[in-house]
């Protein structure tokens, strides 16, 4: 394919009085990285991630100007070592992808060829970016949930956070993975969209939170895939069931996590940290390869709305505040 040496970008730049600023811009091939895979990127996606390294917060992006965007989706324009043929549909998510490494908020990359995974058969570019890092988080988080023993039949299965990216992807992997969902939400007008996606039942934050403040709750949950932390995960923790297993990849709550060791070592609960930026890529194509196929996530095209690097201004404002629903899906 034909390969352009100037591409559009929406470029974070740091001015001299520590202020960030974000705009399109016209950016060369040459500026890119070291890296064996050039990608024409078609999709990228908005994570909450993004919206930290495009307003420059420092855990995430040091090095600017940069461009963002942890997920990309395309065709490979080259590759230097034979990894992928010029032509070939790729997705890059993880790794260090939008944080020192300029992202999918551009429409190329330039990253080592161990970060692209072959488009599974059943997904098209556009499929696997309203997944993106939200959805593949949420997939790994159901299988560690699954390799530790907790079956459709085990119980009741608790998302929390579940009408953002991570936890609308949860709810409807692990109906389609035939589990009964319990969501979790503060957003109640948004219980027709979770049942949609196939929560069984809808509840609120307060209802999770009830009685937290004692050492132990009562028993609700076979498992959980916690997206929140802080105290909402040191609550979910207490009513796991006995043997239960809970998974956390999220502190939009808080990073500290305000728990007694009760649950551990009376109820045999099993907390699991989910990573899915340094995931051993043979996990990542399983996973991806789920995402295809057995646990697709039902009503995908509803999941998402749709912008151009144009308006993703508002979109980065928007879920900053906690105000998104599903996934944004950026069009290159």
């Amino acid at each position: 394919m034909e390969t352009m040496t100037r591409f559009k970008a929406l470029v974070v730049e740091k001015g001299a009085d520590q202020t960030f600023t974000r705009s399109l811009k016209q950016r060369d091939i040459n500026e890119l990285g070291a890296g064996e895979l050039l990608v024409r990127v078609r999709y990228s996606s908005l994570n909450y991630k993004d919206a930290l390294s495009a307003t420059g917060h420092p855990g995430v992006t040091r090095q600017f100007p940069h461009t963002p965007g942890i997920d990309a989706a395309g065709e490979v324009a080259s590759c230097s070592d034979g990894s992928f043929a010029p032509g070939a549909q790729v997705v890059v998510t993880g790794h260090d992808l939008g944080m020192e490494t300029d992202g999918g908020w551009g429409e190329y990359i330039r990253v080592p060829s161990s970060w692209g995974v072959p488009l599974p058969a059943g997904l098209s570019l556009r499929d696997s970016m309203i997944i993106g890092t939200a959805g593949f988080t949420a997939g790994l988080s159901v299988l560690k949930l699954e390799r530790a023993g907790v079956r459709p039949e085990s119980g009741d299965v608790l998302v929390t956070g579940a009408t953002g990216g991570v936890g609308s992807m949860a709810v409807s992997i692990l109906a389609k993975a035939g589990y009964r969902v319990v969501a979790a939400t503060g957003k109640a007008a948004d219980e027709g969209f979770l049942r949609d996606l196939g929560a069984a039942e809808v509840i609120s934050r307060a209802e999770v939170m009830a009685g937290a403040e004692r050492a132990l709750m009562k028993e609700r949950w076979a498992g959980a895939v916690d997206v929140v932390g802080g105290e909402m995960l040191a609550a979910v923790l207490k009513s796991t069931r006995y043997g239960g297993t809970v998974t956390c990849c999220g502190l939009v709550g808080s990073a500290e996590l305000p728990v007694n060791v009760h649950p551990f070592i009376l109820r045999a609960v099993t907390l699991v940290g989910i990573d899915s930026s340094r995931c051993p890529s043979a996990t990542r194509l399983e996973v991806w390869q789920r995402l295809a196929g057995p646990w697709r996530p039902a009503l995908l095209g509803q999941m998402a709305t749709e912008v151009t690097l144009e308006g993703l201004e508002d979109e980065i404002s928007r879920i900053l505040r906690g105000g998104v629903r599903g996934r944004v899906l950026v069009q290159l």
